[in-house]
């Protein structure tokens, strides 16, 4: 039911290109004879990790209970003699295997363009990583507002994107960082870059989608069978 409503969303199938145009960018980019260190930052990091990974998991995990609260089907699982913590974590294994699914082959591909394995391996792994942490974030949002998508955007745009660049002390509760720390170490190349280690990086994705996952949970439970919080 999870996925049919997914992609059954217009906005959802609207972004489904996004991974393919990174891939298109990276085989333009390298049939023009451009050296991989001198676009593949921007590419593969800057569209790929910093856009196109958080914009799909923001759409998908939004979705996964955000459309069923707000046409009330949502009733009709809480009807269902169901724990809420299974109905969250169902959930949230969707969000994460449908954002994984659709982003980290494509930014493996994109990275193997560049003629070293390790960077493809690295783009995959590092979407792999942020699809746990994003989907954790955002399928809370869907449980705390009635407008999960805007918040979702004022954090990737604003806190990841501007502050992220402006103020380092930002990076530490920013995704986006965690994800290139992860993709940089596995790739060990010149090509992407992570300014916080790997441990720091991993507990705080867990923390991310731990957190999420449990705020969400005590959300759903004060829940009335009518969909309304008490």
């Amino acid at each position: 039911m999870t996925l049919r409503g997914l992609f059954g969303r217009r906005r959802f199938l609207l972004l489904l290109p996004l991974p393919l145009l990174v891939i298109g960018l990276a085989v333009l980019c390298e049939a023009l004879n451009a050296k991989p260190e001198d676009w593949g930052g921007p590419v593969l990091g800057g569209l790929g990790l910093g856009i196109t990974l958080p914009l799909m998991a923001l759409i998908i995990g939004t979705g996964v209970l955000g459309a069923e609260i707000d046409d009330g089907t949502i009733t009709h699982i809480l009807a269902k003699p169901l724990p809420r913590s299974e109905i969250i974590i169902s959930k949230l294994v969707v969000a994460i295997l449908v954002t994984a699914v659709t982003v980290a082959p494509a930014l493996g591909i994109a990275g193997l363009i560049t003629g070293t394995a390790s960077v493809g391996y690295g783009l995959a792994a590092g979407a792999a990583v942020g699809a746990c942490a994003y989907s954790g974030l955002f399928v809370a949002m869907s449980m705390l507002t009635r407008r999960p998508v805007l918040l979702g955007l004022l954090y990737v745009l604003i806190w990841e994107g501007i502050l992220g660049n402006v103020l380092s002390g930002t990076q530490k509760l920013s995704i986006s960082a965690y994800v290139a720390a992860v993709a940089d170490k596995i790739a060990d190349s010149e090509i992407l870059s992570g300014s916080l280690g790997v441990p720091l990086s991993l507990i705080m994705s867990a923390v991310f989608l731990v957190g999420g996952t449990l705020i969400a949970i005590n959300r759903l439970r004060s829940f009335s069978v009518a969909g309304e919080t008490s």
